[in-house]
């Protein structure tokens, strides 16, 4: 577990997309969790499961298995923040549909779904597959399933946290241009009605409400029918 943690610990985070950070950690989880044949990432964003990385077929299609049911062990651990494990497909009782199908249509035998530790805006699991029963029985495998899980959610944070700062920026830089157009609309109608800034601001927020626009709409039409004269 140790060349785990010292693996995990070497992935740069920075300056990557998360598809690529993500797809690195499955790699490397897949080497080091006990047990492990095919590993993958469940994200959940607005309950909407979907697999972001994989290393390993058998992986993916299990996971599909539980989006088509629309349940199963690893969407089941991100929303419940649980660790599940499944040691025989074979005999397992617990989610009988998808059970089902992984016997039918995977090799997989036993598995383990341990959720992202930070749950924010996206929540999820590290799903861990084998074609043996009981591969993930032992504390080695749940540590080192941990450990990935942690390094997960960390990459998953630092790009919801990206994606969010953009959009702060966006919507700065949207509301600096609604100012500025709403600004020369009021010197457009100053000059022409000859009101002052008060009256011009009204008389736009009037305009806006009588015609359910937007007042930055408004605006931009007052501006640009004075450049198309």
């Amino acid at each position: 577990m140790h060349e785990l943690l010292r693996e995990l610990s070497r992935v740069v985070l920075v300056e990557r997309t998360l598809e690529d950070v993500l797809g690195e950690i499955t790699t490397i989880a897949e080497r080091g969790i006990p047990g492990a044949e095919a590993v993958s990432i469940t994200l959940l964003r607005a309950d909407k499961a979907f697999t972001a990385a994989y290393s390993g077929e058998m992986a993916l299609a299990a996971d599909e298995l539980q989006y088509e049911q629309g349940y199963g062990p690893c969407m089941d651990a991100g929303r419940g923040g649980v660790v599940l494990r499944i040691d025989d497909m074979h005999t397992e009782e617990r989610w009988p549909d998808y059970v089902a199908h992984v016997r039918a249509e995977t090799p997989v035998r036993s598995s383990l779904s341990v959720p992202l530790p930070y749950q924010g805006a996206t929540i999820g699991a590290l799903n861990v597959y084998s074609t043996q029963p009981a591969a993930f029985a032992s504390a080695e495998s749940l540590g080192a399933g941990l450990e990935a899980a942690e390094v997960i959610a960390v990459a998953v944070a630092n790009a919801d946290a990206h994606w969010k700062l953009g959009e702060q920026a966006r919507n700065m830089r949207l509301a600096m241009d609604s100012r500025a157009v709403i600004e020369q609309a009021k010197g457009v109608l100053m000059a022409q009605r000859h009101v002052d800034a008060e009256q011009a601001f009204e008389i736009l927020r009037e305009a806006s409400q009588r015609y359910n626009r937007k007042l930055r709409d408004i605006a931009l039409g007052i501006v640009e029918s004075t450049q198309n004269r």
